[in-house]
């Protein structure tokens, strides 16, 4: 391989995560925004019972 291949692996290898959590944290505030307050309330609260955590 050349060098100029090796530092496009590199770059690809770097920014593919960053690249992930940029368009998660994107898709994540976008529902929010667009959901209603007691729906996310209650999700919420039914992750919590699901995992074990007490919340009350």
């Amino acid at each position: 391989m050349t060098t100029k291949a090796l530092n496009v692996s590199a770059v690809r290898t770097t920014m593919a995560p960053a690249l992930f959590a940029a368009m998660l944290g994107f898709f994540i505030v976008a529902v929010a925004g667009h959901v209603q307050a007691s729906a996310l309330h209650d999700a919420a609260h039914d992750v919590r019972h699901a995992t074990g955590f007490p919340c009350h």
